[in-house]
Order: structure tokens, then C-alpha cells, then sequence
């Protein structure tokens, strides 16, 4: 189906927009502290651990993640500039200074009256991820910069007032539920905190005692954040959710510090609590142990895991190696390499949230799109093995191995034809080979006479893009099975292996 463009007259003005919405962060928080007293959560470790992961969340296996804002307009290093270029140690200090000024007159302030979205057309966004095979689609609403994507009317620092003058939330939520995605948001505020410290030790406006509703707190990053900001962070993390209905919500790191416990149970019994008023089914991202296992979704950063995990996890990673926001020099990924991560990361009962990074004008770049649209092909072809599946007895074979934990997605090994991942549906074993072997011929150890289960009967086996089967032998050394000689690509293959007794 063919999305319309954006037309800007279809969005009310501001008055229309906040219409039954509370204008105070305290306001906030006290319908927030309502819904959590209405039930069934309370905000007890013990009460969230009840919480179960949604089907929807089960099966979709692959969504969009968006880091667009104020730091995008650079365009250098990675989107920690706003705080890097305060830092006199930082290739950026020296990069701001020569590109737009001393930083006491031109700071992230001005580069933010400078980010203005002209051409950003969320239908567009929301097509294109809709092509790339995605099931969900997660803005950055917003990063540690502390600037909003969203509107919170207490702040004068978001979107909807100043830069853009768009609510870039609200619109992507419109478009990608028409697209027929679930919209999902994150909260990266915590950060803030100490993100803007460096600006102290220099001279810069981050001292500028008229702008310290943007800066501050600006304090050390060893410190622990006081009640204002945690109750601040609390009522712009509930605005969220009841403004624009996410069916995730997704923290970064550091709300693993101690004193945000209290206030992430809350949010917690709020959300879940939200959602069973609302018929919604929602999840929480988290990382590290700020949540205990079961009370929310475990997320790896630019990592995997490597084994099979008996609950629902997440990859969150970018189609750069060297950045999420917008840059002039990203060191890009491969589709191919893209889509074996996502098979490993399925194989172990996760999912995948792949990072794009639009520019400051609003457009995606044209390397991003053409790799999401070659990952969306591949889905096509091959996505029956992905949607809706559940692990296997093991999640594969082969002898590469994955290291586990965060920020080790650009070091892995290379797959190779000896490597296989394996999903499943009632009696169906997907096999995905992670290279097409030089042979044509796929030797899968796990299924042969010797090592598979004494009642697994193989009835045929299809290649996904091939309704042919194919011939087969088997012994004690596995399943050998010949490819179509003409299929072969540099991508992943899925084997349709059905079974019976």
C-alpha cells in the first residue's frame, strides 16, 4: 500500500495537542501515582517479577531504532558531541571552536536553534522501515542532551517549541501505526545528570546561569542525581507513555544507579499498570541489572549473547560501527553481516533492534536505505524462518563462536558454511546456513541419523525461496542436502525442514 506524504496541515497547534493532558510536572505525576494505586502492579520487585512478555513482542523479532536530534546537525564524531565538545580533551573542543565558534557564545543551544527537520517526513520513515522488514519502530525521544523530542510542556527545551518546532514524536507514532508497526520509544534522560559536565571546567554556556534548564545539573558523573531530577525524569518518562502509547519503552544504561530503583518501580507499576487499563501489551528495556530478570526485557548493547536464553532478550546495534546519530564518516556495516546477527540473535530467543541515523534535514542517508532495503528483501524471501518462531532444542552448530556481552559487535568472527542457526514452528525446524557452501551441498551435523532425536522423521526439506524439495541424503554424519546451484548469494539461505513421527 502507498503511504501519503507528510502534510503538515494535518497536525492541530499546540493548544489542540495537549488538549486533556496534564501541563505540570507535578500534575503528572500525580495521575501517574493514580494509576499505580488503581492496580494490579504495585511498585515491589516482587509484584513487576508477575509480569509476562507479550506474544506481539515474541514474535517480531526485528525493529527500527532512530537516533535523530540537536547532535546530528555536527555531523562529527558520534552523538555524545553535545558533550564532547565541552571536553578540552576531545577532538571535538577543537573541531566546535574552528567549525562555529568559542563556546562560551556558540554552544549545543545554538546547534539546536540550527536543527531543523525541513525534510523530515515521518511516512516516508515509516514506509522505509516497513520495506526493511521491521515489526517495530523505537525514536530516540530523547538522548542525554536533555532536548525532547516529545512534548513536555514544563520544558521550554523540546522539539515542539524550538529547532524543528515539530512534534517529531507524535507524528512518527501517527505514521507507524498506519504503517501497521507498533511504536516504541526511548528514554536515554537518565545521562543527563552529569552529561554536560564538562562544560563547567571550561569557559562555555553550559555556566550561563539562564540556560541551566538545558545544562544542568551538569555534576559529576561519580554523583548520585537528587530527588528533583529523579522525580523530573519520572514525570517526562510517564508523559510518555500516556501522550503517545508506546508498547515499549526502553531505558539506556545508568538507571542501574542505586538511586534510581526506587523510581524505576514506580514507573514500572505505572506502565504495567497503564497498559492493563488500556488493553495495551507493553515491555520495558533495560540494561546491566537494573531490573531483575522477569520484571522487564534485558537488552544487550552492540553485543549477543552466547547461548540460548529461556526468556525474550534484545540487540540493540547500528548500521555503524563508529556511531548512532548522523556522521560524516561512518564506518558502516554490511547487510549480509546485519542479517546474521540477526538469525544468531533469533536463534537465542532474541530480537533486533538495528540503529539508523538521519541527518539533520531530516532525510535518511541513502547508504542506510539501501541497507535496510536489502535486509527487507531478504525478509521477504526468508522471513518465515524469523517471525513468529520460537528457539529449537539448541539454538545451532558450527564452529564459530559468538562472544558474549555488550559492545563486541564489530569484533566477531566471520560465519562460516559450517554454521548453522535453528528456529522452529510446531513441526517445522528452520535451518539457516550462514554461508552458502562452496560445494552446494549443506551438511547439518545436528540432524543426521547419529545425533537427532529417535523420533524426528524428516518428510522433506525446502529452500524458503524455493517451494521444490530438495534431494537429501542422511547418515550418521547428518542431513546432507543438495542446493539449487542458482540461489547461491553472498546472504544467509533458510532450510524448511518439516517433520513428523
Amino acid at each position: 500500500m502507498e503511504l501519503p506524504g507528510c502534510d503538515f496541515r494535518a497536525y492541530p497547534p499546540q493548544q489542540a495537542l495537549l488538549k486533556g493532558f496534564p501541563m505540570t510536572a507535578e500534575a503528572i505525576l500525580a495521575d501517574a501515582r493514580r494509576t499505580i494505586a488503581a492496580g494490579p502492579f504495585t511498585p515491589t520487585w516482587r509484584s513487576l517479577e508477575h509480569y509476562q512478555v507479550p506474544d506481539w513482542y515474541k514474535n517480531a523479532k526485528f525493529g527500527i531504532f532512530i537516533h535523530w536530534g540537536a547532535y546530528s546537525v555536527a555531523g562529527f564524531g558520534n552523538e555524545w558531541y553535545p558533550r564532547a565538545m565541552y571536553d578540552t580533551a576531545d577532538r571535538s573542543f577543537k573541531h566546535h571552536l574552528e567549525t562555529f565558534g568559542p563556546h562560551d557564545q556558540i554552544g549545543y543551544k545554538d546547534l539546536i536553534a540550527r536543527f531543523r527537520g525541513e525534510k523530515f517526513d515521518p511516512y516516508a520513515w515509516a514506509n522505509l522501515f516497513r520495506e526493511a522488514g521491521a515489526r517495530y519502530v523505537m525514536p530516540v525521544a530523547e538522548h542525554h542532551d536533555g532536548f525532547a523530542m516529545y512534548d513536555y510542556p514544563p520544558s521550554r527545551w523540546t522539539a515542539l517549541r524550538t529547532g524543528p518546532k515539530r512534534d517529531v514524536i507524535g507524528e512518527l507514532s501517527a505514521a507507524v501505526r498506519q504503517a501497521g508497526l507498533r511504536f516504541t520509544a526511548s528514554s536515554h534522560r537518565a545521562e543527563h545528570w552529569w552529561f554536560f559536565c564538562e562544560g563547567r571546567k571550561c569557559q562555555s554556556d553550559v555556566n550561563d546561569p539562564a540556560l541551566q534548564d538545558l545544562y544542568g545539573p551538569a555534576q559529576p558523573r561519580e554523583s548520585q542525581p537528587d530527588r528533583a531530577f529523579l522525580e523530573d525524569w519520572l514525570a517526562r518518562t510517564c508523559q510518555l507513555v500516556t501522550r503517545y502509547s508506546p508498547s515499549i519503552i526502553y531505558f539506556d544504561w545508568w538507571i542501574e544507579q542505586p538511586a534510581f530503583a526506587p523510581y524505576l518501580k514506580e514507573f514500572a507499576a505505572f506502565y504495567y499498570n497503564w497498559a492493563a487499563a488500556n488493553g495495551q501489551e507493553v515491555a520495558i528495556n533495560y540494561k546491566i541489572n537494573a531490573f531483575p530478570v522477569g520484571a522487564a526485557v534485558f537488552d544487550v548493547e552492540r553485543g549477543q549473547l552466547d547461548a540460548l536464553r529461556p526468556v525474550l532478550w534484545q540487540t540493540d546495534t547500528s548500521v555503524s560501527k563508529n556511531s548512532w546519530g548522523f556522521i560524516h564518516k561512518h564506518d558502516y556495516k554490511t547487510p549480509r553481516d546485519i542479517v546474521q546477527d540477526l538469525i544468531d540473535i533469533v536463534s537465542k530467543n532474541g530480537s533486533l533492534l538495528l540503529n539508523v541515523g538521519p541527518a539533520p534535514d531530516g532525510l535518511i542517508p541513502e547508504p542506510e536505505q539501501v541497507m535496510l532495503r536489502q535486509i527487507g528483501r531478504w525478509l521477504r524471501d526468508n522471513g518465515e524462518a524469523i517471525y513468529d518462531t520460537r528457539p529449537w532444542k539448541i539454538f545451532g552448530e558450527g564452529p564459530t563462536q559468538v562472544a558474549a556481552g555488550g559492545f563486541t559487535d564489530s569484533k566477531r568472527q566471520s560465519f562460516t558454511a559450517q554454521d548453522f542457526r535453528f528456529t522452529s514452528k510446531e513441526d517445522i525446524i528452520y535451518c539457516l546456513g550462514m554461508q552458502w557452501p562452496a560445494d552446494g551441498v549443506a551438511h547439518i551435523a545436528i540432524l543426521g541419523t547419529a545425533k537427532a532425536e529417535a523420533p524426528l522423521k524428516i518428510q522433506r526439506v525446502q529452500l524458503l525461496e524455493h517451494d521444490a524439495p530438495l534431494p537429501i541424503t542422511r547418515d550418521e554424519k547428518g542431513l546432507h542436502v543438495t542446493l539449487p546451484r542458482d540461489a547461491s548469494d553472498d546472504f544467509p539461505y533458510a532450510l524448511r525442514v518439516t517433520t513428523g513421527t
